[in-house]
């Protein structure tokens, strides 16, 4: 949410306020800070943090909230580098060692071709559905393509793919380990859109990956073999030294104080922008004292939830927020256990193990990941 004047020109933004101290609230702060912008954050909590939230007790560090992250985007790498943080980056030794239960036991992710042939994780009658997944879905075919405007779920789509054993098996556990749903509850075009599309252009999800892959081989240049090369330190998943609260307590150390407002749950934003002016466009009201604050941008990054308890005007007359469509939040119960490292007689040679629904008889919905693995500092 920010001014919509017309100016093109940055330099007419002074004065930001950010709404929700989480990770992306505090990033977003400490890069306007750092290009010389004068912000203040403003959190309904007594801390910062977000989600992220890391808890020492008798020597163990654990999270409740993520416990990992990765570097799936430049600016990420960015953010780690300016605040420091690189020597405290700590890297699963056996990351891409996952595993996923299936009648009871669990059983290692493959992670090729010839790994998921030989594995137990699919039948046969699903490995085949897979190897003819290119012959079976044609482009050509409209019958076969999903309809532009069509609502589909993230588990209908790859049903109509791969068969009801690879929802069942590999797509829950993926939706539930990282989006906390279940895959007849997600959008497919706004949960995968990459893959979408693919079905779009060429039908098939496997031919489609395959030629997208080659044809994004023919175009590397110079340039982006050099990115290439810069690339290559990524590691996969990491955390930090003291857990993932590492990351948002160096944020707000870098952004002081003076600039983080604690226990002060926004009430009121009011844009009153004439024209005339190119500053000065939003007066923001917050709890504790009642004071107006007047800035030239707002940022969101509160659940959408707590965003639709402001009170939003414009030049005066109440902004309805009825565009915003209904979220529903997954609770989520964190259970931490524990176990004594002499104890544990198999080596701890994976990063987690993930449970899909088919295999919970209990009626609870266990997702994300059973953390069995060592750590190893960058």
């Amino acid at each position: 949410m920010a001014s919509s004047a017309t100016d093109d020109n940055p330099r007419s933004v002074k004065r930001v306020a950010v709404v929700g101290a989480g990770v992306s609230g505090l990033a977003a702060a400490y890069k306007l800070k750092s290009h010389g912008l004068d912000v203040t954050v403003f959190e309904a909590e007594g801390r910062a943090g977000g989600r992220l939230r890391s808890v020492s007790q008798d020597g163990l560090i654990w999270d409740e909230g993520a416990n990992t992250m990765t570097e799936s985007e430049i600016e990420v790498k960015g953010l780690i580098d300016a605040l420091g943080l690189q020597e405290k980056q700590q890297f699963p030794i056996s990351q891409h060692k996952r595993y996923i239960v299936k009648n009871g036991a669990p059983l290692l992710v493959p992670t090729n071709p010839a790994a998921l042939l030989k594995s137990k994780l699919l039948s046969a009658q699903s490995k085949i559905h897979l190897i003819f997944e290119p012959f079976m879905w044609k482009r050509s075919d409209p019958s076969n393509v999903c309809d532009e405007n069509s609502v589909e779920s993230v588990g209908r789509f790859f049903e109509r793919h791969f068969g009801k054993e690879v929802v069942d098996y590999l797509i829950d556990p993926f939706v539930g380990g990282t989006s906390a749903a279940d895959p007849e509850s997600l959008s497919m075009r706004h949960s995968f859109p990459e893959l979408w599309n693919l079905e779009k252009r060429f039908g098939s999800i496997i031919a489609g990956a395959l030629q997208s892959k080659l044809f994004a081989k023919r175009e590397k240049t110079g340039e982006n073999r050099t990115a290439l090369r810069k690339n290559k330190h990524k590691r996969g998943s990491f955390s930090f030294q003291g857990g993932m609260q590492t990351l948002t307590d160096t944020l707000c150390k870098e952004l002081g104080k003076d600039d983080l407002k604690l226990n002060e749950k926004v009430l009121t934003l009011a844009y009153g922008h004439d024209g005339s002016s190119s500053s000065q466009n939003w007066s923001i009201t917050s709890a504790s004292n009642q004071s107006t604050q007047d800035v030239d941008a707002v940022i969101m990054t509160a659940p959408l939830y707590n965003v639709k308890d402001i009170k939003i005007t414009k030049r005066g007359t109440p902004f309805p927020l009825n565009f915003l469509p209904e979220v529903s939040y997954v609770p989520i119960s964190v259970m931490i256990t524990t176990f004594k490292k002499e104890n544990v007689k198999r080596p701890l040679e994976g990063f987690g193990v993930l449970v899909p629904s088919k295999e919970q008889k209990n009626g609870l919905k266990t997702l994300g990941n059973v953390s069995i693995c060592q750590w190893l500092n960058s």
